[in-house]
């Protein structure tokens, strides 16, 4: 959909065959590995800890729900980041997480879809629409990404509904940009998928500077407090 596999925030091709230096997000969601990850954003940004891990939540959250976001809206192949198939490795470079998944993640598909006939164990047929909307809610938000923000927010102070945030802007940040290049990335995607995930309300779509839709958030990633302040596009905190 890019012109390539090799994006920043995720493994090439998505699969991780040598797990050398990569850490299980269930390492994370018991809080074990968590405290390294928040240090290494705290020295990156040069932030308070609270904010260093929303930063660190806002790129996370993008990178994984993309996969996601794009195999529904594309093809209604939904990989499920189950949080023992999802491997994360802190980069000194670039982004600072990269994640990718191990070969046995499973991806889930309608009746209709030629790899429904394979009888591959990778695989999970589902009956229709409905239930790969709520399969996809389960295995990202309920089992993986909630789990994550609890287990962040047991390391440092922050909001649910901030971290929520961050969630519901990838998600349409994800389908508005492959928008030119994907047919089933379209405004009413963004619409589908936050409504199966029941973030609809953290963000707001608003015509942008040619007419074309934009992501207004209605929670803030905190890069505004950072040494040197940022202030993102569709930011709720408004320059004074």
């Amino acid at each position: 959909m890019f012109g390539t596999d090799r994006l920043p925030g995720l493994a090439p091709g998505l699969v991780v065959d040598d797990e050398s230096g990569w850490t299980p997000v269930t390492r994370l969601i018991d809080g074990e590995g968590l405290p390294e990850l928040l240090a290494a954003a705290a020295h990156r940004w040069d932030a308070q800890p609270h904010a260093a891990a929303a930063l660190l939540w806002k790129s996370y959250s993008y990178y994984a729900t993309l996969p996601v976001v794009l195999g529904w809206a594309a093809a209604r192949r939904v990989p499920l980041l189950e949080p023992a198939d999802v491997l994360v490795r802190a980069d000194a470079d670039g982004p600072l997480v990269t994640i990718g998944l191990r070969r046995r993640a499973r991806v889930a598909v309608l009746p209709s879809d030629p790899l429904a006939l394979t009888g591959r164990a990778d695989v999970r047929v589902v009956r229709d629409d409905a239930e790969l909307l709520t399969l996809l809610r389960e295995s990202l938000l309920d089992r993986h990404l909630n789990p994550l923000i609890e287990a962040i927010r047991g390391q440092v102070r922050l909001n649910a509904r901030t971290l929520l945030g961050s969630v519901s802007s990838a998600v349409a940040y994800g389908v508005l940009r492959a928008a030119g290049s994907l047919p089933g990335a379209s405004v009413e995607s963004v619409g589908t998928l936050l409504d199966a995930l029941g973030l609809a309300e953290l963000i707001e779509l608003v015509p942008g500077p040619s007419g074309e839709p934009t992501v207004q958030r209605k929670t803030c990633c905190l890069a505004f407090t950072l040494p040197k302040p940022k202030l993102c596009a569709g930011c709720c905190v408004r320059p004074s």
